[in-house]
C-alpha cells in the first residue's frame, strides 16, 4: 500500500472526529435550547459565533500551514478544538455558550485548509479531487453517526457528558499524527522513490507566504470565494439547524431523529466520494476547466432544487429524503471546490483554500442568523429554506466564471492569472 493512502486514512479519521464534534451541538441543540431558555434567534447567534470565528481565523491558520507545515499546525488545531469541545459541556448561560463556541471556531479554523495543503504535498494532481472526496465523505460519516452516539449518551447522562467525552477523540488522533506524519513525503520512513516519482515535485518548507496584493487582483479568486460563500448558505444548515428543524419544524422525537437524521450525511458522504472520482475522470476526458465546472454546476443545481422542494411538504419521511438529496447535490460539488484551490493555488494551497473557506463561513454566519430570525418572524421553519435554495442556485451559476487553469501566483512569470494547461 502506498504511504499516501495511509496518510489519507489519517485525514479520513480526522474528518470524522471534526464533524462528530461539530454536529454534536446540532444534535444536542433542542435540549440545550430548552435548558438554557434560548429562542430560535438566540440559537442563531450561538451557531453563528462558531462560523464567524472560523471565518476570521481561516486565512491566518491556512497560511500557517504553508509556512511552518501541516504537521505542527494541525496538531495545534486539533488539541485546541478538543479542549473547547469538552468545555462546551460546562456552559451555564447564553453568553458563556457564545464565548465557548467562538473560541471553538477560532481553534478549529484551518483544519481543512491544512488537510488540503497536505493533499497538495502528498498527492499528484490527477488524484487530488478523489482524495478530497474521501476526506469530505469522512466528515459526513461523522455527521451520520453523531445521533447514534450523542442521543444515547444524552438520554443516559445528559447532553453535557457527550461534549466531555468527544473532546478526548482529538487528543488520541493528534498523538498518532505527530508520530507518523512528515510535511515532506521524502522525509517519511519507508517512502519509496517510485511513490515520490508518482507524487511529483514537492515544495514544502520554504516559508511560502501568499502575496495577497497580487492574489486579490485575480478575478478568479473572487469568483471562487463568492461561489463558496453562496454554497454555505445552504450547506451550513445541516451542521447547525438540521436536528432543530426536524424536531421543531417536522415534529420528530428522539426515536425519529436517530432513525432518520443520518440520511442526509450518508447521502452526502456517498456524493462526496463520487464527486471526486467523477471530476478526476472528467478532467482526463474533458480537460481541467470543464472537468471541474460540470461537477460543480450539476451538484449545486440539484441541491437547490431539493432544498426548495423540502418547503412544499410536511411529510416527515419526504422532508428527510429531500434534504438528503439536497445535501448529496452540494456534497457532489464539494471535493471539486477544494481541488480547484490546489489547481490555482499550488504552493499557496493552504492560504487559498483558507480564503475560500473564510468567504464560505461568512455565508454560514449570515444564514445562521437569518434562519433564526425568519423562524421567529414568520413562525415557520419553511421560510428560511427560500434564501437557502436561492443562494445555492446562484452558487451553481458562479461555476461558469471559475477557471481552474489560471494560476493565481505564477511561479516564474511576474504577472497574475497565468494560464495553466487545460488538461491535468
Amino acid at each position: 500500500m502506498r504511504q499516501r493512502h495511509t496518510l489519507l486514512g489519517l485525514l479520513f479519521f480526522l474528518s470524522i472526529i471534526t464533524y462528530i464534534d461539530r454536529v454534536c451541538i446540532s444534535v444536542a441543540g433542542p435540549l440545550m435550547q430548552k435548558e438554557l431558555n434560548l429562542t430560535a434567534t438566540d440559537w442563531g447567534y450561538v451557531v453563528a459565533a462558531f462560523a464567524i470565528a472560523y471565518a476570521l481565523f481561516e486565512i491566518p491558520t491556512g497560511s500557517m500551514g504553508d509556512t511552518i507545515g501541516p504537521r505542527r499546525t494541525l496538531s495545534r488545531i486539533v488539541l485546541w478544538w478538543s479542549a473547547f469541545t469538552s468545555i462546551t459541556g460546562a456552559v451555564s448561560s447564553f453568553w458563556s455558550l457564545i464565548s465557548v463556541r467562538f473560541l471553538f471556531g477560532a481553534g478549529e479554523a484551518g483544519a481543512y485548509p491544512n488537510s488540503s495543503a497536505t493533499i497538495s504535498r502528498w498527492f499528484p494532481a490527477t488524484e487530488r479531487a478523489r482524495a478530497h472526496g474521501v476526506v469530505w465523505m469522512a466528515s459526513r460519516v461523522g455527521g451520520a453517526i453523531s445521533p447514534f452516539l450523542v442521543i444515547p449518551i444524552q438520554i443516559a447522562y445528559g447532553w453535557r457528558v457527550s461534549f466531555y467525552l468527544f473532546g478526548i477523540l482529538g487528543v488520541v488522533w493528534t498523538a498518532v499524527w505527530w508520530i507518523w506524519f512528515r510535511d515532506n513525503p521524502k522525509d517519511r520512513p519507508g517512502m519509496t522513490q517510485q511513490e515520490l516519482d508518482e507524487i511529483g515535485p514537492v515544495r514544502p518548507g520554504s516559508n511560502h507566504s501568499l502575496p495577497w496584493g497580487q492574489a486579490l487582483r485575480s478575478k478568479n479568486l473572487w469568483w471562487i470565494m463568492l461561489m463558496y460563500h453562496t454554497y454555505c448558505w445552504g450547506a451550513f444548515f445541516y451542521l447547525s439547524w438540521l436536528h432543530t428543524f426536524l424536531v421543531k419544524g417536522r415534529g420528530f422525537n428522539n426515536t425519529d431523529v436517530v432513525a432518520y437524521s443520518w440520511l442526509p450525511f450518508a447521502f452526502g458522504g456517498t456524493a462526496n466520494f463520487l464527486g471526486g472520482i467523477v471530476s478526476d475522470h472528467l478532467v482526463k476526458r474533458m480537460g481541467l476547466t470543464w472537468g471541474r465546472r460540470t461537477v460543480g454546476m450539476v451538484g449545486l443545481g440539484v441541491s437547490a432544487f431539493f432544498i426548495a422542494l423540502t418547503g412544499f411538504t410536511d411529510n416527515k419521511l419526504l422532508s428527510v429524503l429531500f434534504l438528503a438529496l439536497g445535501y448529496a447535490g452540494s456534497d457532489f460539488m464539494l471535493p471539486v471546490a477544494w481541488a480547484v484551490c490546489l489547481d490555482v493555488g499550488r504552493k499557496y494551497a493552504g492560504a487559498v483554500s483558507g480564503a475560500m473557506n473564510t468567504a464560505g463561513q461568512l455565508g454560514s454566519t449570515l444564514t445562521s442568523l437569518a434562519f433564526g430570525y425568519l423562524v421567529d418572524q414568520y413562525g415557520s421553519y419553511n421560510a428560511p429554506l427560500v434564501p437557502m435554495a436561492v443562494m445555492t442556485a446562484i452558487s451553481a451559476l458562479l461555476w461558469l466564471k471559475i477557471d481552474p487553469t489560471i494560476q493565481l501566483i505564477p511561479e516564474q512569470e511576474g504577472h497574475s492569472d497565468q494560464k495553466l494547461p487545460k488538461a491535468a
